[in-house]
């Protein structure tokens, strides 16, 4: 299936505000299923058409549209059509949310222990 011309690609997003543990949680359970990664390393080259990524993966149609409904309700993609087409992109905001909130777990999870009793 042949997609149309490459549009303009969408807007960058104002800067992320700091995730809570819940958004982490949501973010990472969105992230841990093997083909949603393999979702996101297909879209770090930028926007792609739905059309692209069902080929490149390789999966039917309702099975992506599944694993993309999961990734945009997580606030890791966006999506805008353009005729028939839909076509995702990455929501950067997001993954530095995450990469922030995985940062200050690192730093925290190497201070001492407070002495007991």
């Amino acid at each position: 299936m042949d997609c149309p011309e490459q549009p303009v690609p969408l807007a960058p997003s104002p800067a992320p505000a700091a995730l809570d543990p819940h958004q982490a949680r949501q973010l990472l359970k969105a992230l841990a299923d093997p083909i949603r990664l393999q979702l996101i390393e297909a879209l770090g080259g930028g926007e792609r058409c739905v059309c692209e990524l069902t080929e490149e993966l390789g999966l039917a149609q309702s099975k992506l549209s599944f694993h993309l409904k999961v990734l945009k309700e997580a606030g890791l993609l966006a999506d805008r059509q353009s005729g028939r087409w839909v076509y995702y992109q990455l929501q950067p905001e997001a993954l530095e949310g995450l990469r922030g909130w995985l940062g200050a777990l690192a730093t925290s999870c190497s201070a001492p222990a407070s002495p007991c009793c």
